[in-house]
């Protein structure tokens, strides 16, 4: 309980700064409960200092990791913890392919995909006016 309690402030914290950037509230994981994040399906790995700085989940499906978040203390933004989070697991999964999608506006989360190599794959509107652009890296 304390794991997925630490994971939602995370991930809230963050959720609401890609929220303001993409200029919508409807982020589904801003509204999850402990309770949704505990059975989730996901693989939940963290980065931690002392405390939990990051967080990446993601599921494998055959050959393809789906990458289904990646989020960061808004405290630590900018000091490499997403990047540290991205080498582990793509090193980890280096035989798979990757897909992630993030708010196309989120110009910081669209940089960090395009360093690793990510290429758009397309775009997805979530709500009027709203894109996310979906990622893929082909290994």
């Amino acid at each position: 309980m304390q794991i997925a309690k630490e994971i939602q402030q995370i991930q809230q914290a963050a959720y609401r700064v890609e929220a303001e950037l993409i200029r919508f509230d409807g982020i589904p994981q801003l509204y999850e409960t402990l309770a949704e994040i505990q059975k989730s399906n996901e693989t939940f790995l963290g980065y931690s200092e002392g405390q939990l700085l990051g967080i990446i989940s993601y599921q494998v499906k055959g050959g393809t990791v789906e990458i289904h978040r990646l989020v960061v203390s808004p405290n630590h933004f900018r000091k490499g913890v997403g990047k540290k989070l991205m080498e582990y697991l793509l090193e980890k999964f280096k035989e798979h392919d990757f897909t992630v999608s993030t708010g196309t506006a989120n110009k910081p989360a669209t940089a960090l995909y395009k360093a690793f190599g990510f290429r758009e794959q397309g775009l997805l509107e979530v709500a009027p006016g709203v894109y996310c652009t979906q990622f893929y890296l082909s290994n």
